[in-house]
């Protein structure tokens, strides 16, 4: 061989060494990069797992709100109720009813709701200070009926005035004729008569007569 051939092959082997000892190492370092690779995939894998099963799942609790509940106490309003100053009229001073205040739910049908008030009578507080509720014997009415400005009222009870010349109807009156409304009052008693049911005036019923 030669010497030029000699060194040439020398020189070729000496390549192919570099070359098989670099790619040895290449293929080492590539398989504990991929194992490295492994184990950090397994551990974060693992950590994540782990975590899941620590943090528990949270279920949202409803918040529970009251309703306040609605108002059943209804509006009131006043009302005008008169009764007998037994004081006024003992020594002849008209007028002899006074007018004292109720109070009664919103809504309802006011002439008949102030002559309710009218036969359930004063107050121990009223009554103390004269006032009373001359019935002439009827103990309230059975119908009130307006129209074309004359009140009707149905008594109930017994007729009994006794002949005094002032009775039932007095107040009646007084009670009724303070809503616009009403220009007559007509009192039937409990046979359903009264003097005048015909006519604009006002009429009582005939056992009111002294």
């Amino acid at each position: 061989m030669r010497r030029g051939e000699s060194a040439e092959s020398a020189e070729g082997e000496r390549g192919e060494h570099l070359r098989s000892s670099h790619l040895g190492r290449y293929t080492m370092d590539s398989k504990y990069m991929t194992l490295i690779m492994l184990v950090l995939v397994g551990l974060v894998m693992a950590g994540c797992g782990g975590q899941d099963q620590a943090i528990p799942s949270q279920t949202s609790i409803p918040t529970l709100t009251s309703t306040p509940a609605a108002s059943t106490t209804p509006e009131l309003v006043t009302i005008t109720v008169y009764f007998t100053d037994t004081n006024r009229y003992a020594v002849g001073t008209p007028p002899f009813e006074v007018g004292v205040v109720r109070m009664v739910p919103e809504g309802v049908y006011l002439p008949e709701a102030v002559l309710q008030a009218f036969f359930e009578g004063p107050t121990e507080e009223e009554r103390a200070l004269g006032l009373e509720a001359i019935t002439s014997g009827f103990t309230g009415f059975n119908l009130l009926s307006i129209e074309d400005g004359i009140a009707r009222i149905y008594l109930k009870g017994t007729c009994a005035s006794l002949g005094a010349t002032y009775t039932v109807a007095q107040p009646i009156m007084a009670n009724l004729l303070q809503f616009a409304e009403i220009r007559y009052v007509k009192i039937y008693d409990e046979t359903e008569e009264t003097e005048l049911p015909e006519g604009e005036s006002n009429s009582i019923p005939f056992c009111l007569e002294p």
